[in-house]
């Protein structure tokens, strides 16, 4: 498999549910044309990555997996034969779900993600977290590719891509929702460097509170024979305007360097790390509002 094109949608949200839905797919077409394999939304496009302070308010705009508007780009990706990767604020009990549901070019869906690390020390404390992460096998027109899911905050912790990787993730898709500044920028180039992965992040552009758009990709690829020492993975990085902006990872690269490099899963060991499972927590990181 020679390419993987992943449409990074850094897109101004409507006010309505329905200006997003009719932008969202209006763009899902513009993505198709550019010769997309996957279009890719910002963190909880179906409201704009909006959490309001009342309860019945935030239940109110959530939405199941199988609402028409999450339905929409699933009957869309089969007309256009390119995947779709929406995100949406999701119902469920006793509080939403910040997710993401990955549709194939057949319609099926593939794989549903919550957000794991939610921001409780934010608003996304009125959020149900995501228990576990995922993996499943994307059929494309030049083959297959196995993808994984992180959202936002995910990306802090080291855990999240590399649980991905065990699992045999190959590109991790990593919708957004804050400013993307030197340090977050960092930890995604890491994280893609660390597990030998493909990352696609996509944010919200200049104009969305919070955000500044820099949508970004790395291959992971850090060496290569034809380049002295070691490269910037760095395949795009968007500016701050609306736009769509197409991350190609370059598959086949990715797999040959995974098959003799030293990083990922090569020479890891894991019987020295139980200290990483033990869920006791000590000053200075003992937090109130922290939940499990």
């Amino acid at each position: 498999m020679k390419s993987l094109k992943v449409a990074l949608l850094q897109l101004m949200p409507e006010e309505t549910l329905d200006g997003n839905l009719h932008k969202g797919l209006e763009y899902c077409r513009k993505s198709k044309e550019m010769g997309a394999d996957i279009a890719l939304f910002p963190e909880m496009w179906s409201v704009g990555y909006h959490i309001p302070e009342d309860i019945a308010e935030l239940q109110s705009n959530a939405l199941t997996e199988d609402s028409s508007f999450v339905s929409s780009f699933g009957n869309l990706a089969k007309e256009l034969n390119m995947a779709i990767g929406i995100t949406f604020l999701e119902k469920v009990d006793p509080l939403p779900r910040n997710t993401l549901c990955l549709f194939d070019r057949f319609g099926n869906k593939l794989l549903t993600y919550a957000k794991v690390h939610t921001c409780d020390f934010d608003d996304e404390c009125r959020l149900t977290p995501g228990d576990d992460f995922y993996v499943a096998d994307l059929d494309t027109e030049e083959g297959n590719v196995k993808i994984g899911v992180m959202i936002c905050y995910d990306r802090e912790f080291p855990e999240s891509a590399r649980i991905l990787m065990l699992k045999g993730a190959e590109i991790i898709l990593v919708p957004n929702a804050c400013p993307m500044e030197i340090n977050r920028i960092s930890q995604l180039r890491a994280r893609a460097y660390e597990n030998m992965v493909g990352i696609a992040t996509v944010n919200y552009p200049t104009g969305k509170p919070d955000c500044n758009g820099h949508s970004i990709a790395f291959d992971g690829i850090a060496y290569k024979p034809s380049e002295p020492g070691s490269r910037d993975t760095l395949i795009i990085e968007a500016s701050e305007r609306e736009g769509i902006y197409i991350a190609d990872f370059p598959v086949d690269e990715i797999r040959e360097y995974r098959s003799h490099e030293v990083h990922g899963n090569a020479y890891r060991h894991p019987h020295k790390y139980k200290l990483l499972i033990d869920e006791s927590i000590e000053e200075p990181f003992i937090r109130k509002n922290y939940r499990k």
